[in-house]
C-alpha cells in the first residue's frame, strides 16, 4: 500500500506467549505448556501494512493479541512509539488502547446480538469519555457514513444487517478514536469473495485516508500479496522469513515459505499449469512439544543434520537485500526447484505423550 523505511511504530523482541495446560481436579498442576509464540522478533513501521501468514494452530492470532495487550506475554517485550507496553499499569493500558485497535474475523460473533448497533460503534467515545449524547450519536453516524453504512441504520441490531455490513461496523468501532495500529485478524476470511473484495478496498483508502498503519492477518495469499507491503511467514510459533511482499513472492528463501506460497491460487491457467507444487510430507509437530533446532527440519526437503541440532537466526542470509530475513541454514536459491524432493530429516512422532500428573 504505502512505502516502506518510515519510522518504527511497533516492534517485538524475543516475544513469548505459552498456554499451561494443567492436570488435576482440586490441586491442578501444570504438565505441559502449549508454545504458541515462541522468541518472535518483529517491527511494523508507520503507514506500512504488514501481512503475517501461516498455517493455522502457527501462533498468527496469538501474536495480534499480544500486539494488543489482550494476552500478556510470557517472555520478551512489545514496544510502541518507544514505550514497553508489557509493563503498563492498568491507566496505561486504557490510554494504549485509543492507539491500538482490532478487527476480528467473526463478524457475527464480535458484535454483541442484543446492542444496537449506534451503541456498539459508540462504546470506545463512553469508554475513554471522549462524546456524549447528541455529539456521540453525531461522530457514530459521521464513522458509519465513512466505512459505506447508512448513517439512518443507527438504531438497527446486528441481526439486520448482511456479513459484510457487519465486517463495516467492525471496522467503524475500530476506527472511532482513530488508531495509530489496526490489527486486522482475518477480517475477510468469514464472507463471500465478492464482499471481500469490498471489504480489503475499504481498508486500502482508508488506510490512505486517515494514514493508518495495519497487521493483516489471513490464510488467502493473493489477498496478503495485495494488501502488503511487508510479509512475515510464521511456522509453529516462529517467524521463518521476513521481507518485503514483492521480493518474497517473487523468490522466497525459505522452505517451508516456498512451499506455502506454491499452494497459492494462480488466475492464469497457462501459468498454473507450469507451476510446481511443493507438498510438504509429515504432520505439523506438536506446539507442546516443537522439534529440537529447526522446526521445520522434520518436514524440509533441504534439512540436513545440522539442522536437527542448531536453531538457525532470522537474519540476511547472502545475496538478499537488508531487509529479507530468514531463518534457515540453507535457503532456497534462485531456480532451486523443491517439487517431488522427500524431506532429509523423518520424525518419529509428531504427538508426544503428556507427562501423568503426580498426586
Amino acid at each position: 500500500m504505502t512505502g516502506t523505511g518510515g519510522e518504527v511504530l511497533v516492534s517485538a523482541e524475543g516475544v513469548f506467549k505459552h498456554f499451561p495446560i494443567r492436570q488435576g481436579i482440586v490441586f491442578k498442576k501444570e504438565i505441559a505448556r502449549v508454545h504458541a509464540v515462541d522468541g518472535v522478533d518483529l517491527t511494523v513501521r508507520r503507514g506500512e501494512t504488514l501481512g503475517v501468514v501461516g498455517e493455522s494452530g502457527c501462533g498468527k492470532s496469538t501474536l495480534a493479541r499480544c500486539l494488543a495487550a489482550l494476552h500478556p506475554v510470557t517472555g520478551g517485550r512489545i514496544v510502541f512509539e518507544g514505550t514497553d507496553i508489557t509493563r503498563l499499569s492498568r491507566a496505561g493500558l486504557k490510554a494504549f488502547r485509543r492507539d491500538v485497535q482490532m478487527i476480528f474475523q467473526d463478524p457475527y460473533g464480535s458484535l454483541n446480538p442484543r446492542r444496537r448497533v449506534g451503541s456498539i460503534i459508540g462504546d470506545p467515545f463512553a469508554i475513554h469519555g471522549l462524546a456524549d449524547g447528541a455529539e456521540r450519536k453525531s461522530r457514530v453516524q459521521e464513522l458509519m457514513e465513512l466505512v459505506g453504512l447508512n448513517p439512518e441504520h443507527y438504531n438497527r441490531f446486528p441481526a439486520e444487517f448482511s456479513g459484510g455490513q457487519r465486517q463495516r461496523i467492525g471496522i467503524a468501532r475500530a476506527l472511532a478514536l482513530k488508531p495509530k495500529l489496526v490489527i486486522c485478524d482475518e477480517p475477510v476470511s468469514a464472507l463471500d469473495v465478492s464482499i471481500q473484495a469490498q471489504v480489503i478496498n475499504l481498508l486500502k483508502d482508508l488506510q490512505e485516508e486517515l494514514g493508518l498503519t495495519y497487521v493483516f492477518i489471513a490464510h488467502d495469499l493473493s489477498v496478503v500479496r495485495y494488501v502488503s507491503d511487508r510479509v512475515a511467514v510464521m511456522y509453529l510459533g516462529r517467524v521463518v522469513e521476513d521481507a518485503a511482499g514483492a521480493e518474497l513472492y517473487g523468490g522466497p528463501r525459505h522452505p517451508y515459505a516456498a512451499a506455502l506460497l506454491s499452494a497459492a491460487s494462480i488466475a492464469d491457467p497457462d501459468e498454473a499449469e507450469r507451476a510446481e507444487r511443493i507438498v510438504l510430507t509429515g504432520d505439523v509437530p506438536s506446539p507442546i512439544d516443537p522439534p529440537s533446532g529447526c522446526r521445520f527440519h522434520p518436514r524440509c526437503p533441504k534439512a540436513q543434520d545440522r539442522c536437527v541440532t542448531d536453531d538457525p537466526a532470522l537474519t540476511v542470509r547472502g545475496g538478499d537485500p537488508a531487509d529479507h530475513l530468514t531463518a534457515c541454514h540453507f535457503p532456497v536459491e534462485p531456480g532451486e526447484h523443491l517439487a517431488g524432493r522427500a524431506a532429509g530429516i523423518s520424525q518419529v512422532s509428531t504427538e508426544p505423550e503428556l507427562p501423568e500428573a503426580t498426586p
